[in-house]
């Protein structure tokens, strides 16, 4: 997950653009003939999309975007030191 990333998606996208873009690269994930490295792709863009998702809601409970973002890594972060 690249939080820069993340960042753009959340100040450029709506939900419900970030869900629809999620599910048609979940459907491209499922094609017999797509290479690995492809799937690490796809894989990274929607760790990121959902990241964005996660972002979005934080900012409706009333969080700044800073916060938002800062909230998600440790959250990110925390669950990988486990």
């Amino acid at each position: 997950m690249k939080l820069p990333v993340i960042r753009q998606i959340h100040s450029t996208s709506s939900v419900e653009e970030i869900n629809n873009t999620i599910t048609v690269l979940e459907n491209i994930s499922e094609v017999s003939s797509i290479k690995e490295v492809e799937l690490d792709v796809i894989g990274e863009l929607i760790s990121n999309l959902c990241g964005a998702l996660e972002v979005h809601q934080l900012v409706g409970e009333g969080m700044t975007e800073k916060d938002a973002l800062n909230a998600f890594m440790k959250k990110v972060l925390s669950s990988i030191d486990k």
